[in-house]
């Protein structure tokens, strides 16, 4: 399969993200599935989809399990097969994935893929408990590590190896904030500035408040298809043309580094690898940047620049928005949000737009490889997909 297209997206849908009250995770999915629909009029969904898949990530923020037929049902799939994937904040990334191992097989010609989650109802305690449960339980759980305290130990060996400093991982911030301001569809819609990212209350030192993505109410979906088909539905299908997949010790007392991510180095090469495309092809890319210094490891594993140079390559103006490799059109999860079962599909959705023209006010001029990168946990799981206009 190399270089060839692995599955096509016909068409993508975003609920409104941010704090959601009165709607419920099914809700904010049939939102999500309604705009999809919309978007592709050529598509009957009873007739076309042959199955859901769900990425969610706990049943605790909603007190519900078997969510996959819920989502079925709401978004008028019944009877089609509906399944859940999880792999923490991962879970939709997954999802993505396996409805293209689903095209591949020959067993279905089109699915549905997307997330959802429901989080800020529940007290600030109780998110930051359900979502620590992505974590170790025995060994950092139970020790009351949470994950701004794991990615702040990451931050401060990046800082201690490689000199990286506290303004560089504001500028990731400042950055996220400008795309957000321009996303109607984004939890935070203004702007800071390094000033106010340096002055906002320690959360884990040296990480601020405005170093840590949102807690936040939202889903996505997308429907892909096979490839050879995909016309029939859009005129500007955007195919997927690499999928990686890297795994690691879910602990961060496991690993031999605590600068750089196993799993997301894994996870770029298989892609790369199968769309026969390297780092240097890439026009503009959605990376999980859950807290600051995330982005900028997510740069050095994904060859964006070479390990140690993430802090660097913010200060450079590369990953902005006019710059040679826009990263987080959307606002990313810093400024977007973060509902954790629906980010890797938001993810694809924000790399849907700007590879047909639809990003409006962030469009970015010419674009034609994109990329998106999901992370589950501190890093035991990452999903790489790179994606080309049709």
């Amino acid at each position: 399969m190399r270089g060839k297209p692995l599955a096509a997206i016909v068409s993508a849908g975003l609920s409104k993200f941010g704090r959601r009250d009165g709607f419920s995770g099914r809700e904010l999915f049939a939102e999500a599935a309604l705009e999809a629909f919309e978007r592709c009029p050529n598509l009957d969904p009873k007739k076309d989809i042959g199955a859901l898949i769900i990425g969610n990530m706990s049943e605790s923020f909603e007190h519900q399990c078997h969510s996959a037929p819920i989502m079925s049902d709401w978004a008028g799939l019944l009877p089609k097969p509906a399944v859940r994937v999880e792999v923490a904040c991962a879970s939709s990334g997954a999802a993505i994935r396996y409805g293209i191992f689903a095209i591949l097989s020959g067993l279905y010609d089109t699915v549905m893929v997307g997330g959802f989650e429901k989080m800020t109802h529940r007290t600030t305690f109780e998110a930051t408990e359900y979502l620590a449960m992505a974590s170790d339980f025995p060994l950092e759980q139970w020790n009351g590590a949470t994950f701004p305290g794991l990615f702040a130990l990451m931050a401060t060996a990046h800082m201690h190896e490689y000199g990286t400093t506290e303004e560089q991982m504001a500028l990731v911030a400042v950055k996220n904030h400008h795309n957000g301001a321009l996303n109607p569809k984004a939890h935070l819609q203004r702007e800071v500035t390094v000033e106010q990212v340096l002055g906002s209350r320690v959360i884990a030192k040296p990480l601020k408040l405005f170093d840590c993505s949102l807690i936040s109410d939202g889903a996505s979906c997308a429907i892909l298809t096979r490839p050879e088909i995909a016309r029939k539905y859009t005129d500007t299908p955007v195919y997927i043309i690499g999928s990686g997949h890297g795994t690691d010790a879910i602990g961060l007392y496991e690993r031999d580094s605590l600068t750089s991510l196993e799993s997301i180095r894994r996870a770029a090469k298989e892609a790369y690898e199968m769309a026969a495309l390297g780092p240097e092809d890439i026009d503009v890319a959605e990376v999980h940047d859950c807290f600051t210094i995330a982005e900028i490891i997510a740069y050095e594993d994904l060859g964006f620049c070479k390990p140690g140079e993430g802090g660097k390559f913010i200060e450079s103006g590369a990953p902005t928005l006019d710059g040679d490799l826009p990263v987080n059109t959307s606002g990313g999860l810093k400024a977007k949000g973060h509902p954790v079962g629906a980010t890797g599909v938001a993810q694809l959705y924000e790399i849907y737009l700007q590879l047909t023209g639809q990003a409006d006010r962030r469009q970015v001029d010419g674009c034609e490889v994109g990329l998106t990168q999901n992370l589950g946990g501190s890093g035991a799981t990452c999903i790489v997909h790179i994606y080309r206009r049709g």
